[in-house]
């Protein structure tokens, strides 16, 4: 299935805060969520506890889906139908500015709000697994082995529809004002980005073992799915 076009902003999604930097294309937020690794998910418990917490996910066209542990609050939260507002933010760049108030940085961020399901068909469910996967680590599904039937019965998967999403970006230098322009001040941008070390092996397999390209090529950027 293709991702269909963002919508008009919602009143939840709508950028107000330096709106001219809101994009609510789906091609620009889902650029975002394919690259990103970590979420933040945003929610308030049973009993009126607000709580966000960090996790791996994935896109599967035009939902995002999360998992875990049956026991884990979260997911328990999530699956009873709560409203739920998750947020990926990808930090590419400090803004150095002649002054301290402009300075900045460059980002690219998207935020949903909706309601999870939980995905109970046992094929989706394996799908969704492997793409969680593949999501952090492209071809690794390949080279490990996947979930048993025990295992899959004791992982709950949800997913969060796209209905509701947009985008925050910034990009650029500083921006400094005039009057500041002749100040003696270096200004600019420091870029920021994912630096990746040397595969270290747990040692059990033996050292016979060669580290996989796509271990040892991985880099941070969005996934690439074959067809």
């Amino acid at each position: 299935m293709e991702p269909v076009t963002q919508a008009a902003p919602s009143t939840r999604t709508t950028v107000r805060r330096l709106p001219e930097r809101g994009n609510y294309d789906r091609a620009r937020i889902d650029a975002v969520l394919d690259e990103g690794l970590v979420c933040h998910v945003g929610f308030v418990t049973g009993d009126g506890t607000p709580a966000v917490v960090p996790t791996t996910y994935a896109r599967i066209d035009d939902h995002l889906v999360v998992h875990g542990s049956p026991a884990s609050r979260m997911l328990r939260s999530l699956k009873d139908g709560v409203d739920v507002c998750v947020v990926v933010t990808l930090l590419d760049g400090m803004v150095l500015a002649r002054s301290t108030f402009h300075h900045s940085m460059n980002y690219r961020s998207v935020v949903v709000y909706g309601r999870a399901t939980e995905i109970t068909d046992p094929a989706d469910k394996r799908a969704a697994l492997d793409r969680l996967v593949e999501h952090l680590v492209p071809g690794r599904t390949e080279h490990a082995r996947g979930p048993n039937d025990k295992e899959l019965k004791s992982t709950l998967v949800l997913r969060l529809p796209l209905d509701e999403a947009s985008a925050k970006v910034r990009t650029g230098p500083p921006v400094d004002d005039a009057e500041d322009m002749e100040l003696p001040v270096w200004a600019g941008v420091l870029p920021v980005g994912v630096a990746v070390g040397q595969a270290v092996s747990d040692g059990a397999s033996g050292t016979d073992t060669p580290v996989p390209e796509h271990v040892a090529g991985w880099r941070r950027g969005p996934v690439v799915v074959a067809e």
